[in-house]
């Protein structure tokens, strides 16, 4: 049923919101007006299976409302706000407790934030105020991987490695080498895995020597990397990049904003590495997207320097750690206990990669890629994997499977921020059945989608 204000919503829309990511025009816009389970509905009642999870966030879907509401409650009758500046309150004390028991080593702790962005600055300055404090201030460079995204914020930005997102906004306050990301696919000795893995951390160590061994302060990089398409590192490759961080005296920080919490079926993706970074940034599935927020999580080494000498850590955040989001936070965590969550991932992410790789029989299917209930299609003009050109693309990506996705009830994610890539993260309390959903859509738009570009 369409809402009743669905034409005022619309032109309002356009009249007085900037939309993020997006360009400002007048054309019809996408507003969600409720949900239920896994199930958005527009303002026209039109019901789409959310296979994004609300880009990455939704983890439990929107089936929990009531028992978040009751967390809530209860916190804003009890104390609405304190800040942890100087302060703090039992919610974040609490939900920093539980984080740290479920990190992948028994020494962290954690500083909040308000979400992704913030969460990778504030990582940043503590790695700063860890050198400074070690006598090491010249330690003022870092390591991230091309096309990789970790935020929007000037510091974050600086490691990310999308150059359409950065050039126009001048010399980054962070000088970041970025190196080659995993992406197999394209990679000469891909199918080599032992090969691949050598060939990227050679990379790594030599940007680190070029760099000044002595000046490199922190390498970062997702466990899955996100732009580009749920980029998935080979065997070996966190482990290596652990050891060159050791080597040369560097911090090694995994950003889990997307991983974690869940998403590849583990609290943090790197926990299947069998590494555990110096810092950890999460936010979106902490909270599972029921109120804001983000978190560092920093071992023993990256703050014992501040604590032993008496330093203040010259950074802080007003709303981080907010008592809504903490309780909200923390509730989230039980009910992923509770309702045994990951295991469901776990349970299900190999079946689901067993349906996804039969879309490889589709034309403009050249790669399946992915883990847990994160995974990419990459889009290609042909058997030898040729890319589309910029005007395909824009025909692809920002027109047809947009309007195609939501003809067929899903809402999935288009990008081209490295290779042309559709991804779908569904919610993580997806069964068998909304799992083949998902799938057979994806395979009816695809089909279309190589009809229309003309694909044999």
């Amino acid at each position: 049923m369409t809402h009743p204000d669905h034409n005022r919503l619309q032109q309002s829309a356009h009249d007085n919101l900037l939309l993020h990511f997006a360009k400002q025009e007048p054309n019809e816009l996408l507003v969600i007006d409720r949900a239920e389970g896994p199930y958005v509905y527009d303002t026209k009642g039109r019901r789409y299976i959310d296979a994004l999870s609300s880009l990455f966030c939704a983890q439990l879907g929107y089936g929990y409302a009531d028992e978040m509401a009751d967390a809530a409650a209860a916190q804003i009758r009890r104390l609405p706000f304190n800040t942890n500046w100087a302060t703090a309150h039992p919610a974040a004390i609490e939900l920093a407790e539980k984080v740290s028991t479920l990190a992948p080593a028994d020494d962290y702790r954690v500083f909040f934030t308000g979400g992704g962005s913030e969460a990778v600055e504030s990582a940043w300055k503590m790695v700063r105020e860890h050198f400074v404090a070690i006598g090491q201030p010249q330690r003022t460079k870092a390591i991230a991987r091309n096309v990789a995204y970790h935020g929007v914020t000037l510091g974050a930005l600086s490691f990310t490695g999308v150059p359409g997102f950065k050039d126009d906004f001048g010399t980054p306050p962070i000088d970041v080498t970025h190196v080659s990301n995993t992406n197999a696919f394209r990679a000469d000795d891909g199918d080599d895995p032992e090969a691949f893995c050598r060939r990227l951390l050679d990379e790594v160590e030599a940007a680190i020597v070029a760099a000044g061994p002595d000046e490199v302060a922190l390498i970062i990089a997702e466990p899955v990397q996100n732009a580009g398409g749920c980029l998935v590192p080979p065997a070996g490759y966190w482990a290596g990049l652990r050891r060159l961080a050791d080597t040369y005296g560097a911090l090694l920080m995994a950003d889990e904003v997307i991983t974690g919490f869940g998403r590849i079926g583990e609290w943090f993706a790197v926990s299947r590495e069998d590494v555990a970074p110096d810092l950890i940034s999460v936010a979106k599935g902490i909270t599972s997207a029921y109120a804001p927020m983000g978190a560092v999580l920093a071992r023993s080494r990256v703050f014992a320097p501040l604590v032993e000498h008496g330093k203040v850590l010259r950074h802080g955040i007003t709303f981080g750690g907010h008592p809504l989001s903490a309780a909200i936070a923390l509730k989230s965590i039980e009910i992923f206990e509770r309702d045994q969550v990951l295991e469901n991932v776990r349970a299900q992410a190999q079946p689901l990669h067993d349906r996804l790789k039969h879309l490889l029989d589709l034309p403009i299917v050249g790669d399946v890629r992915g883990a847990g209930f994160f995974w990419a299609m990459e889009l290609v003009k042909d058997d030898q994997g040729t890319r589309f050109e910029k005007p395909e693309r824009d025909e692809l990506l920002r027109s047809f499977l947009p309007r195609r996705l939501r003809e067929a009830g899903l809402i999935a994610r288009c990008d081209d921020r490295g290779d042309s890539v559709l991804q779908i993260a569904p919610p993580l309390i997806s069964d068998a059945a909304l799992l083949d959903d998902i799938v057979s859509g994806l395979s009816d738009v695809l089909r279309d989608a190589g009809k229309h570009m003309h694909l044999g």
